[in-house]
């Protein structure tokens, strides 16, 4: 590992990321949390910021960018699932004291990234109109397909700007991962007036702000990590040679967190078809602008999620398991309290924040059915913390596999028919949707939460 330098700030500012994953597990949970909290936050603040934007012309317009939801989700997926195995794989070569381990595997995720951004950006780039098409946009799928063109353009820069911030988080350092996501969030929030009403690009400028601050958190992730060399890793493609035992063990995480995402990403467009076919193209439009308010509401557990992988892949790979259960335990706790009051303040905030995206008379029309739509949601918050943390632990410990077969459960086999039951079969409508959701979440976290504390009893049970 690295040695402390006393005339070093660089050095210890390292040092002292890495001692934190190895210290106090509660202490090192909220020390590496609240900053990827406050970088979410800035996040979740621009996708609202977006919407209200992107409301201002319109449903429709709504709706377009809705329609694309599902495909951005699919490739933030893709670079996460993939950051997540780069980031885990770090973090257990750091418990185990392996610095040119940890080297060695942040230059193969970023080589699979190179390959696996081509992959994404071609297919997609050419048919997503016809597949809007299929989808049943209608006319609505020509400003889709034009904001679908312009973000598949940027492939590369969200998959970059994705797993080079996972690879600093994976070292425990939280803190200039943070900083890259809010200079991007907040170059985006000041770009999306200029370039969809000042340019008058409409919902295209949408997607150009998105891409250039995106470009730009890059480029400042770029610099510190392969210009700049000040952070703990070192990433050296020069004379890169494959090797399979890292290999695998990225992808034993990264396709089973890819899957996961992709099957949450599949999973919202089913929910995004159900939503249609019970609501029509306003469904779409409720669904994909409540589930922004969503996002907000459980980015606190996004960003505790991070910690635990980091602090119980380093407690793993030390074989450290009452530091892994007490740090599972702590952020459990922590996150049900949290998404308690988060849930309580949307239920009663219900009408004024629907109100700030139902502005436009266009827009008005959705408004009854988007405050159902967060009134109903509330139920949804405290159950993902155990879920999205129980997932987090597995992550963390290399078992992947794990955190798929639980999204899967709670995903595709218990969400998405019960809302098609609940909506379709049994003729409720959009309100079927939504309780659909918030019934399969529950029943999944509680099971994922069962699961979790099992795994960890037997992995102390073994070490004794």
């Amino acid at each position: 590992m690295a040695t402390v330098d006393p005339h070093s700030n660089v050095q210890f500012q390292q040092t002292e990321g890495i001692r934190t994953l190895l210290g106090n597990p509660k202490r090192a949970i909220i020390k590496l949390s609240i900053p990827m909290i406050i970088a979410m936050s800035v996040q979740t603040i621009y996708n609202f910021v977006d919407a209200l934007w992107v409301s201002g012309l319109g449903a429709d317009a709504l709706s377009a960018v809705g329609f694309f939801f599902p495909f951005f989700f699919m490739i933030m997926a893709i670079s996460t699932g993939l950051g997540v195995g780069g980031s885990s794989a770090v973090s257990r070569r750091i418990g185990a004291n392996d610095k040119a381990g940890a080297d060695k595997v942040a230059a193969h995720t970023m080589i699979m990234m190179l390959i696996a951004a081509i992959l994404v950006t071609l297919p997609f780039f050419i048919f997503i109109k016809q597949i809007f098409l299929r989808m049943g946009a209608g006319a609505i799928s020509i400003p889709a397909s034009q904001y679908g063109r312009i973000m598949f353009t940027g492939t590369i820069i969200i998959f970059f700007a994705n797993i080079a911030s996972a690879l600093l988080r994976g070292e425990g350092d939280m803190n200039r991962a943070m900083y890259a996501m809010m200079i991007g969030a907040g170059l985006n929030i000041i770009l999306d007036p200029i370039f969809i009403y000042t340019l008058r690009l409409g919902v295209a400028g949408a997607a150009w702000a998105t891409l250039i601050s995106l470009f730009i958190s890059a480029t400042i992730l770029f610099y510190w990590i392969c210009i700049r060399r000040n952070t703990f890793i070192s990433i050296r493609l020069t004379g890169f040679r494959f090797q399979r035992t890292i290999f695998n063990d990225i992808m034993r995480v990264a396709i089973p967190s890819t899957a996961m995402q992709l099957t949450m990403s599949f999973s919202i467009l089913i929910l995004n078809l159900i939503a249609v076919k019970a609501g029509g193209t306003d469904g779409v439009a409720v669904f994909n602008t409540g589930w922004r308010v969503v996002m907000f509401a459980t980015l606190p557990l996004i960003g505790m999620a991070t910690a635990v992988t980091a602090v119980t892949g380093a407690a793993f790979g030390g074989a450290q398991y009452q530091k892994l259960d007490t740090a599972y335990l702590y952020a459990i706790k922590i996150g049900v309290i949290i998404e308690l009051c988060i849930a309580a303040a949307t239920y009663v905030l219900a009408p004024l924040i629907t109100r700030l995206f139902t502005r436009s008379p266009e827009a008005a029309r959705i408004a009854p059915d988007l405050m159902m739509f967060l009134r109903i949601m509330f139920v949804f918050y405290p159950m993902t913390a155990l879920g999205m943390l129980s997932s987090s632990v597995f992550q963390g410990t290399g078992k992947g596999l794990y955190s798929l077969i639980m999204t899967l459960v709670r995903t595709i086999i218990l969400a998405a028919p019960a809302a098609y039951i609940l909506a379709i079969i049994l003729n409720i409508g959009l309100s079927g949707v939504w309780w659909g959701i918030v019934i399969g979440n529950s029943l999944g976290g509680i099971i994922s939460f069962t699961w979790g504390r099992i795994y960890v009893t037997s992995l102390k049970k073994s070490k004794n």
